[in-house]
């Protein structure tokens, strides 16, 4: 199984075949509403922006929910980031956003081809939530295949890029 990295702006990384993409905002508040209203608000946690890729399994969802869960990006008492959301009884906001597969390399029209078929990408999302909320509680989410407006509060701001396909390049 792959390991889940944070990944920082190094030209040596390359792409494996899948990879669960995300990523994560610590926000003091987050609210998604469709068509004016209101369909999810959340707390002091993570805003998790999900994006889904053809043939992404459970197995990648699963790594990439530990690993956001469990990441220490919250402050503690001496103003340190020490403290993962579990430690602080945060709340998940999860949108779904295929736009996060966006293949940019040619043209000025993005590519979605790695982005998994609506039917495959909402079961796995649903996944998701499902096993965020059986680990942490209460979880908000958006509402899938739907414009919706994502409102939040950064704090910090903290917003960081998880993806269980990203690996390092020995060579480079």
């Amino acid at each position: 199984m792959s390991e889940v990295q944070i990944l920082s702006p190094r030209p040596s990384l390359d792409y494996r075949a899948r990879a669960v993409r995300a990523v994560i905002q610590r926000v003091d508040s987050s609210r998604v509403t469709v068509r004016g209203n209101e369909i999810s608000r959340t707390g002091r946690g993570l805003l998790v922006l999900l994006g889904v890729e053809r043939g992404d399994r459970e197995a990648e969802a699963d790594q990439i929910l530990d690993k956001m869960i469990n990441l220490r990006i919250f402050e503690d008492s001496d103003g340190k980031m020490n403290l993962s959301l579990k430690d602080i009884g945060g709340e998940l906001q999860v949108v779904s956003q295929f736009t996060l597969l966006a293949d940019c390399r040619k043209g000025r029209r993005p590519s979605f081809t790695d982005a998994a078929d609506p039917g495959e990408a909402r079961r796995l999302y649903e996944y998701f939530v499902k096993k965020a909320e059986e680990r942490i509680g209460r979880v908000g989410k958006g509402e899938f295949q739907s414009a919706m407006k994502v409102e939040l509060v950064n704090d910090g701001p903290v917003t960081i890029l998880l993806d269980t396909g990203m690996k390092k390049d020995r060579n480079g």
